[in-house]
């Protein structure tokens, strides 16, 4: 049998949306694998590598900290994102059903909205030595007059660091579970379970936790990939003597030294095993995981123990959240602080002087922030809704294989390709280019632009389509005219998160700049090393300023758009 065909006409070109798509996350994944793999063994001839060895492998294991760093990256890796889980998991079991969950949404939108780094910043002014914790209960409760010696800021265990990752990726589990949730009917599955005796939180690890998990099981991946190579989080509160091997890999990529690009090509290797290790082992724990929970659901405990967890994973969750909304808070009330000395809880004395001294330095690498982030934005749109409304058109959606596809920039360590890839770009005479940091933050826009819009454009009702088509509307303007208005707010939430990720980049940003694109992230990344906090502050604040404007206007855009439509307005 042929294909079917929607009835609102042919698909034409949209038939290489798909293809397009495709080679826009394949071409640089992996001409920046091969680019990175190769020096690893010694080759590349550009800097004398001109046969494969091992000795890039020798430096590696040689290095004086080799082991306690590759040792607090899998600590850190691997806690984090077992603890994102449980706690993301906890909340939403305690949570569903109660005026918290609905709360939850507008509480985590600020945290899911500023970029990694800005949030490190800000938790660093408040976990340090002399940060905002140790103000509030000194010299009172301490009798601390002066800051105590403390590492808290770059604890060689990463402690720091592994709760900056959670305070980004509990959130974001939360939010892929609740997007989860619409695909199961929960409402009726634990009205029957409670029925049955079941306690809130019990009834829904037991009964809804099976069917949601396969959902997020790619997200989860993408946390676990990310708590282990995580670069500008970890150079802003990590360890540094020694890094985290992410960290490590990219010092020695960014040495004046050109041979330190094969010990950082094989360190870079070695994450990408590390990353592909830990996912193999997460099926391999899934299976023991089903084998346990089904014993333990046929035991038929109703509550007790687990219910006492989940509230306790639920008080955490909120303690994240508190800790995140302080570290906004500190972080630009240090923006505005003339004066603010050790041990005072708050500052002295307020002032724009700090602003008004570094609007000119700020000017430039927020035009390009702006210019990279909306180019990105723009084409991943475009991109996106080629390849659905192929779809639609086709009557077949998109595989478990597509999906793969779609995680896999998330999935593989940047700096495992971003070195290759900018080997590619400086073949090609496009490294330092805006147009290169597009396209770098383009790989990492696309897949969340996609999956944000995918669900709200698969679930409108095809009938508006069909009868635009029957009044003799053209396929492009029953888009324009019918879908794109009816679908306006998905698509500028859809737009402001692919925008908040584009800001985000560090790492795209450096390599495919190589250090002549300055954006406000990789200036506060800089900056985050220094000493004077009110200059940190400022390019931190303007940092997150830019993804929270992007959703307050994806937010009241459609509310202005359609004042005189009051339901299509949300």
């Amino acid at each position: 049998m042929g294909e079917a065909v929607h009835p609102i006409g042919g698909r034409g070109a949209l038939r290489l949306a798909p293809a397009l798509t495709v080679a826009a996350f394949l071409l640089p994944i992996g001409a920046g694998l091969a680019g990175t793999l190769l020096p690893a063994f010694g080759y590349l001839p550009a800097i004398g590598g001109h046969a494969l060895s091992l000795e890039p492998w020798q430096r590696l294991f040689a290095y004086a900290g080799f082991a306690k760093s590759l040792a607090v990256t899998i600590a850190v890796g691997l806690a984090t994102s077992v603890l994102a889980l449980l706690l993301a998991l906890g909340f939403c079991a305690w949570a569903y059903g109660r005026p918290a969950w609905q709360r939850a949404g507008r509480a985590l939108a600020p945290i899911l909205a500023t970029p990694h780094s800005a949030l490190a910043i800000g938790l660093a002014f408040v976990i340090a030595p002399s940060g905002w914790i140790a103000r509030a209960i000194s010299p009172w409760l301490t009798g601390w007059t002066l800051p105590p010696d403390v590492a808290t800021v770059g604890d060689p265990r990463g402690l720091a660091l592994m709760l900056a990752l959670l305070v980004k990726e509990v959130p974001y589990l939360v939010l892929m579970i609740a997007g989860a949730l619409h695909q199961v009917p929960v409402r009726a599955h634990l009205d029957t379970a409670r029925a049955l005796g079941y306690r809130r939180e019990t009834a829904w690890l037991k009964v809804i936790l099976p069917q949601v998990y396969p959902q997020i099981r790619l997200p989860l991946f993408a946390v676990l990939a990310f708590s282990l190579s995580v670069v500008d989080v970890a150079m802003i509160v990590g360890p540094s003597n020694p890094p985290t091997l992410a960290v490590l890999a990219v010092r020695w990529f960014t040495d004046a030294d050109v041979s330190f690009y094969f010990p950082a090509a094989a360190a870079a290797t070695l994450l990408l095993l590390l990353v592909a290790a830990a996912i193999g082992a997460c099926f391999v724990l899934e299976r023991v995981a089903i084998a346990a929970g089904a014993a333990w659901i046929a035991r038929g405990g109703r509550g007790g123990a687990t219910a006492a967890l989940a509230r306790a994973c639920a008080f955490a969750c909120g303690v994240l959240v508190v800790l995140a909304f302080v570290a906004l808070l500190g972080m630009a009330l240090w923006s505005f602080a003339a004066q603010w000395r050790y041990p005072e809880a708050w500052p002295q004395v307020y002032s724009t002087a700090n602003w008004m001294r570094r609007l000119t330095g700020l000017a430039g690498p927020a035009a390009v922030t702006l210019a990279v982030a909306v180019l990105s934005t723009l084409v991943a749109l475009a991109l996106a809704v080629a390849c659905l409304e192929n779809e639609q058109r086709g009557a077949r959606q998109a595989g478990t294989g597509a999906l793969w596809v779609l995680y896999l920039p998330l999935l593989v360590p940047q700096v495992a390709f971003l070195f290759g890839a900018q080997v590619l770009l400086v073949r090609l005479r496009l490294d330092g280019t805006l147009a290169a940091v597009a396209w770098a933050h383009l790989v990492f826009v696309l897949p969340y632009l996609f999956l944000s819009l995918a669900d709200p454009w698969r679930a409108l009702d095809q009938r508006y389509a069909r009868s635009a088509a029957g009044l003799g509307a053209s396929p492009l303007r029953v888009l324009a005219t019918v879908k794109l208005p009816i679908l306006l707010p998905a698509v500028l939430i859809a737009c402001a998160v692919a925008f908040a990720v584009s800001v985000g980049q560090y790492l795209p940003t450096v390599f495919a700049g190589n250090g002549r694109v300055a954006t406000l992230t990789t200036e506060a990344v800089t900056l985050a090393s220094g000493a004077d906090r009110r200059v940190i502050a400022a390019y931190a604040v303007a940092q997150a300023a830019l993804p929270l404007a992007a959703y307050a206007a994806a937010v009241l855009l459609p509310a202005l758009v359609f004042r005189q439509r009051r339901g299509m307005r949300r």
